[in-house]
């Protein structure tokens, strides 16, 4: 997020100055560490919680549309980037690679097609097919069909324009970019406090992790894209706005599958339906990932627990971000997700060959020699006052001051997926008079800025086909989404 929005701001008024502060040594070495997400580029294609069953037994698709049209945008600029040097060879951070629900179960299996018939006919889901054959499943994901009993009806949602993302690639790529057009990139340096000025300014307060000197720079406007780190910064602001808001932390783990044959037999990504009280961050999916033009295989996420709000936090991190403001909020949401609680303790107590067992689902014949148990990223989930309690927020949100001098992130996914969405939002809140007069040059960024591209198909049909193309993207096979109602039905 910090990335992109100082990537942003620096084609846009290239005459300010910029520093970022990265506490670690490394870039994208904390959630957006390719190993430690699953990479998908989230656009809603194959992930069933952002299409929820009503209790009438329609789909709501209104989160999967919105979340898609977030999505892109970031294609937008991603492709723009490429074009302008912003970005080098964009094979380096993303790639095609279908995206796939899959559910088992005569219950469900009438869900997803419901879900299809619900997602299909919208301009920015076609393609889509439903396939519920066993031979046509088989052929498409051999890993998952060996071995497999097909009297369990089974069903896919099979998109074949997905990508798989490297976002720590692409985090490196955007830091490059600003480093050499004369950005202050500090690594090793944390962000200890921020002190508001009477002229509306910051000064912000950074401590040299190695040295343990500490320096004050001023400015005029701070953003805080720390991950799980957010919360306590916004805090240490004062701002109003951040009060009330707690933040629920969420662990991970995943299984990385170590035998190249198995690796070559599955060429997707597969998501299945959350655990009832499981958060949508532990949606398992069998996972094809592709670092460093090397294609790999991880299955998960199996949550844990721990207090840190970073993977390289403090265990008193939550303790410490507890608020008079908060308390309240934070109680709440211990009475009302009792099923989260039971649902974390489950998963902790599960040793790793307990692990290997529940992939069955996907993986029938799972052996636990063939993969390797690997710590994923923390993930802060957003607690916000509701009444006198609070409510568990699954998603992400700005926070952003009154006079619009400092913004900050919280929450989990879709995350990186939205980032260009989410910082052209920062931009409009934070910079009013300059954003109409950074319109037009935004509009070569992002040409669908302003417009729903599912309300405009033939603007969505150029830009598709613009990203496809600067993106590299080609190799897809039937890229372009079919005529609206079209589809294959295997």
């Amino acid at each position: 997020m910090s990335a992109t929005l100082g990537a942003l701001l620096r084609q846009l008024q290239p005459d300010w100055s910029i520093s970022l502060f990265e506490r670690l040594d490394a870039a994208a070495a904390e959630s957006s560490d390719p190993w430690n997400n699953a990479g998908t580029g989230h656009s809603a294609l194959c992930e069933l919680n952002y299409s929820p069953q009503q209790a009438d037994g329609s789909v709501d698709i209104t989160k999967a549309v919105d979340i898609n049209e977030r999505f892109q945008v970031s294609r937008q600029f991603w492709a723009y980037a490429v074009q302008n040097g912003v970005l080098a060879d964009p094979s380096r951070f993303i790639n095609p690679i279908p995206h796939v629900s899959f559910v088992h179960g005569a219950e469900d299996v009438s869900y997803l097609r419901k879900r299809y018939e619900a997602l299909s006919r919208h301009p920015l889901f076609e393609g889509m097919r439903y396939i519920d054959s066993p031979d046509e499943f088989a052929r498409r994901l051999p890993l998952m069909a060996r071995g497999r009993d097909f009297s369990d009806p089974v069903a896919l949602n099979w998109t074949e324009y997905g990508t798989d993302i490297d976002f720590g690639s692409l985090t490196k790529d955007l830091l490059a970019y600003l480093g050499a057009s004369g950005a202050d990139l500090a690594f090793g340096h944390e962000v200890r406090n921020l002190t508001k000025q009477s002229d509306g300014s910051w000064l912000v307060k950074v401590r040299n992790t190695r040295t343990r000197r500490t320096r004050t720079i001023a400015a005029k406007f701070v953003f805080v894209g720390a991950g799980g780190g957010a919360l306590p910064l916004l805090q240490r602001s004062g701002i109003k706005e951040i009060a009330g808001f707690g933040g629920f932390p969420v662990s991970g783990q995943f299984l990385r599958c170590t035998n190249p044959d198995l690796i070559a037999q599955h060429e997707a990504k597969v998501y299945g339906k959350a655990a009832v009280g499981a958060p949508p961050m532990s949606v398992p999916h069998l996972d094809t990932r592709v670092i460093n033009g090397t294609p790999g295989l991880l299955f998960g996420p199996y949550a844990g627990w721990t207090p840190k709000f970073l993977k390289d936090g403090k265990y008193t991190d939550l303790f410490k971000s507890v608020r008079p403001g908060n308390i309240s909020p934070m109680l709440g949401v211990g009475v009302t997700e009792l099923g989260l609680v039971k649902y974390l303790v489950t998963e902790l107590m599960k040793s790793q060959a307990g692990k290997v067992y529940s992939m069955e689902e996907f993986v029938p014949r799972a052996e636990a020699r063939d993969w390797e148990l690997i710590t994923a990223g923390q993930r802060v989930q957003i607690i916000r006052r509701k009444g006198i309690g609070g409510v568990l927020e699954l998603g992400t949100a700005v926070i952003t001051a009154e006079d619009g001098s400092i913004a900050g992130l919280l929450g989990a996914s879709p995350g990186a997926s939205t980032c260009v969405s989410a910082m052209l939002d920062v931009l409009k809140r934070c910079f009013p008079r300059e954003y109409a007069q950074w319109t037009p040059h935004l509009r070569e960024m992002v040409p669908s800025l302003g417009v729903k591209l599912a309300e405009d198909q033939p603007l969505f049909r150029e830009v598709w086909d613009w990203t496809t193309k600067a993106l590299n993207l080609n190799g897809v096979k039937d890229n372009t989404p079919r005529p609206m109602g079209v589809a294959a039905n295997a």
